[in-house]
């Protein structure tokens, strides 16, 4: 995944909150719709987002008194950082595991220096 769809993922709202809430102790797809709002679909669909990126994994599996298994997810990110400089995009996520992954996205600026642009 490059910067410009990390960053995209860690900001969208959805995203943002599940990240946020599994920082601590792990949580269910359920827990996480009805303590944040989130309609469990949506829900589901960004944690698999999220799970696809490498940023929340599933801690642990329980079966529920009815039998049913349950998913307990924990993010994977300890920080993350996102800059925009001139010409680029950067994200830097440091993991639980101590690890740091860097993305870096530049934009090729000489598409602005063709004939006959000028700056205002």
């Amino acid at each position: 995944m490059h910067a410009l769809e990390t960053s995209r993922l860690m900001t969208e709202e959805y995203s943002a909150k599940i990240l946020l809430a599994t920082m601590g102790r792990a949580k269910s797809a359920l827990e996480l719709s009805e303590k944040l709002g989130i309609p469990i679909a949506a829900c589901y669909r960004k944690i698999r987002a999220l799970e696809d990126a490498g940023l929340i994994y599933c801690h642990e599996r329980r079966l529920t008194r009815a039998g049913k298994r349950v998913s307990l997810y924990k993010a994977r990110v300890k920080n993350a950082q996102i800059v925009f400089e001139k010409n680029k995009v950067k994200a830097r996520i440091e993991m639980i595991d101590g690890t740091t992954e860097d993305y870096n996205y530049n934009i090729d600026m000489s598409v602005f220096m063709s004939e006959g642009f000028t700056n205002p």
